[in-house]
């Protein structure tokens, strides 16, 4: 049975249902496959024209064990998980006009119109299915800088083993992204609106992992989570991959040419990346990962200056990759520096002292293999999505032009090989960065979405909060509710909350 570890190294190996529900292991670390499976050239040619759904079911029985979760089971929860989405391919590619072989991979087709619906879909029904067949509720709590919020929040609404706590800075999101988190009216929703953030998404992420060290708490309100610490969705996001791949990597006739192609991913927290990163080391020919960044830069310093360090927030027109601390860069660190959780563990104690990390020269040198980055401006990001409208009137949203822009800038460097620029969120949620990218007060057909339009209708729900009080707030909020559902406090008997007076 393949078994999942720490990137810390500190704790015992476990299953896959633990490592989904666990969320963060036990010492800190995020949860990896104890090896890496591996994908031949073979198998890629025979799942040349699978359906997406035939796809995610031949990738992710290469991570899970059939005793976990059996065949019928796991395609009924694919089934389950994309009924929802608009299109049938799932992810579509667009062919751009004004670039040689380049390809735009649409995931924004889900029911909150990003890419992390993709990943999301599935973690969260695989979660579900868990719990309800163990009779088990958990409490999931995340943090957003745009699109996990929503995504989370609209799987979970309404199912009765889960209740997700949902946390985003409400500055430094749209109006529409809040909006596809408090217009949800089920009680199992809870959206945190936080105030005054200096790290942005970064701070929340500061608050969750305080609660998740406090053992009593976490264990008694059964806190889990669906942000990308969660195995889960890094292991459904290198479907995208092999899919994006296998649609370009053959002839006229449809025949599997097993060529390399290159990626760009906008990234920030490297959570997409990572997928893509460790399906590369399973065997997907990917030349090159670009790691295309905004004006925040966090990737661009470790693969160009072998530097991971924390800077100050810059606010952008990809707000969804606004982050500081790109965390799951530790899970592809962790396998190419062979598996060694002591000197990842040292490393990020070293980040939390410190606020930097300087790699040792060799040690770069096995991680920028095959990677490539670029930091976009903000004007670059601004002329890309104009720029693409003009030319064939196909409109990006602020993160797929960073992904262009990147692929762009670093052309020569790229070769001939076929490129696939990942489109991650719907311009829709984006309305002043797309007039302001167009010039224009007259909104195009295509920077709309009725789910935008609808959730504009509805009332809002929503906890407000200032960031100095939010670890007590939080607690205190979550702590009332699990009380008032169970009739239980931390300790097993009636007692006064936070905030209460006797």
């Amino acid at each position: 049975m393949l078994k999942y570890v720490s990137t810390r190294g500190d704790t015992p190996a476990v299953d896959f249902e633990t490592a989904i529900l666990d969320g963060f292991a036990g010492d800190g670390g995020l949860y990896v496959p104890q090896t890496l499976p591996t994908i031949s050239q073979q198998q890629l040619s025979q799942w040349q024209g699978l359906s997406y759904l035939e796809l995610a079911f031949e990738v992710l029985s290469l991570f899970i064990d059939r005793s976990i979760i059996s065949e019928t089971e796991l395609k009924g929860i694919l089934k389950d998980a994309y009924a929802p989405f608009e299109k049938q391919e799932i992810i579509p590619l667009h062919k751009l006009k004004s670039r040689s072989d380049t390809y735009i991979m649409e995931l924004f087709h889900g029911p909150t119109i990003s890419f992390k619906d993709v990943g999301l879909a599935f973690l969260v029904n695989l979660v579900n299915f868990f719990l309800a067949r163990n009779n088990q509720r958990l409490s999931l709590i995340v943090a957003t800088t745009g699109d996990t919020g929503p995504a989370t929040a609209h799987f979970c609404a309404g199912k009765s083993q889960l209740d997700a706590w949902v946390l985003y800075p409400k500055e430094l999101i749209t109006k529409e992204q809040e909006r596809q988190m408090t217009s949800l009216a089920h009680a199992n929703i809870h959206p945190f609106a936080v105030s005054n953030c200096p790290k942005g998404g970064d701070d929340l992420d500061a608050v969750i992992a305080n609660l998740y060290a406090d053992d009593e708490f976490k264990k008694t309100l059964k806190l889990s989570s669906v942000n990308s610490i969660n195995w889960g969705r890094v292991m459904m996001q290198t479907v995208h991959y092999v899919y994006g791949y296998l649609q370009i990597a053959q002839d006229n006739d449809g025949n599997y040419t097993a060529e390399q192609i290159n990626v760009s991913v906008p990234s920030g927290g490297f959570g997409n990346l990572c997928a893509g990163a460790l399906v590369r080391e399973m065997g997907l020919p990917i030349k090159y990962l670009i790691a295309a960044n905004n004006k925040n830069a966090c990737l661009d310093r470790i693969f160009s200056q072998g530097e991971f360090s924390l800077k100050p927030l810059q606010n952008t027109p990809s707000s969804a990759i606004d982050i500081l601390i790109p965390i799951n860069f530790w899970r592809y660190l962790y396998f190419k520096t062979g598996q060694n959780g002591s000197q990842i563990k040292a490393w990020n104690e070293a980040f939390a002292d410190t606020g930097k990390v300087q790699f040792p020269a060799d040690v770069q040198a096995k991680y920028q293999q095959g990677f490539l980055s670029y930091s976009s401006t903000n004007e670059q990001t601004l002329e890309t999505i104009n720029n693409v409208y003009q030319q064939e009137q196909y409109l990006l949203d602020p993160h797929g032009a960073v992904s262009l822009v990147a692929s762009d800038a670093l052309s020569q460097q790229l070769g001939s090989q076929k490129l696939i620029c990942l489109a991650t969120a719907h311009p829709a949620k984006f309305p002043k960065v797309i007039k302001q990218a167009l010039q224009t007060d007259t909104f195009p057909q295509a920077a709309t979405h009725q789910s935008v339009e609808d959730a504009k209708r509805l009332s809002e729900k929503v906890r407000l909060c200032d960031f100095s009080n939010l670890e007590y707030a939080l607690r205190a909020a979550m702590q009332t509710h699990w009380q008032h559902s169970h009739g239980k406090n931390l300790q097993g008997k009636d007692s006064q909350l936070p905030g209460s007076s006797s």
